[in-house]
């Protein structure tokens, strides 16, 4: 259920339970129900609660989605070296300020043809408590950089933790962009082990996955030498986000 309909659901069971003289107990539970729901709803981007994201490609073939955040790091380098090696494409979602910092490396992964995708311009932790106004800014104020920086523009946006709520579906809506979740996300900015980041990764893992990864460890890096050499073993090919809306535009 999306988030204003089930406000007027929620209504309605009030009145629901004022009608038929519930006790105040009811009405705490409800309350609590659709907190968690709200909760829920802003934290998982699978749901779609907020905000309609592509969290998987509809396709008959034996294919997936490598996309990165939080980039380009120091680290990207490395990450750009393996995927070209193996002749892949993948899709980076960048960070502004991570741009300015960094301007030869986001130069290299779009000559090195992947896919460029806003991720904000500074990945604030506060993400989920921006007025409309400011989220607006962000995405713009990153677009700006990655045209200065890439000469590009961009339709492909994720949101910052993959937090989503009423004033973030605004500012997507505003920036006319396509909000962009994941089916397999890996934690490896939070999982320190790499066998059980890779373990988490292929035990989801099915032919339309978009996979949740990281340009901004060694850690990650080395996760991905394993992920690719799994790919290879189980026939998988790599699709960029991009090619989702161009097959839908040639359907």
């Amino acid at each position: 259920m999306k988030h204003y309909p089930f406000i007027i659901f929620y209504l309605f069971l009030n009145f629901f339970i004022y009608a038929f003289q519930g006790t105040i107990w009811v009405y705490i539970f409800c309350f609590i129900l659709f907190s968690a729901v709200v909760i829920w709803g802003s934290f998982d981007i699978q749901l779609g609660y907020f905000v309609n994201s592509f969290t998987h490609k509809r396709t008959k073939n034996n294919e997936v989605a490598l996309t990165f955040d939080d980039g380009p790091t120091e680290f990207t380098p490395k990450f750009l070296d393996i995927l070209k090696e193996n002749n892949i494409k993948a899709t980076f979602f960048c960070i502004g300020k991570q741009i300015e910092k960094y301007p030869e490396t986001f130069q290299r992964i779009i000559t090195e043809g992947h896919t460029i995708g806003n991720h904000t311009f500074s990945h604030s932790n506060n993400t989920g408590f921006l007025s409309t106004t400011k989220m607006i800014e962000e995405i713009e104020k990153c677009d700006e950089i990655i045209f200065k920086t890439g000469n590009i523009t961009t339709n492909l946006y994720r949101p910052p933790f993959g937090v989503t709520n009423p004033n973030i579906a605004k500012a997507i809506k505003k920036t006319q962009k396509k909000s962009i979740g994941w089916n397999v996300r890996s934690l490896d900015t939070v999982i320190t082990d790499e066998k059980k980041i890779l373990r988490k990764v292929t035990k989801g893992l099915k032919k339309d996955s978009i996979i949740l990864l990281h340009d901004t460890s060694e850690k990650t890096y080395n996760v991905l030498v394993e992920l690719l050499l799994f790919l290879e073993r189980q026939k998988y090919s790599t699709f960029t986000i991009d090619s989702i809306f161009k097959s839908k535009n040639n359907v």
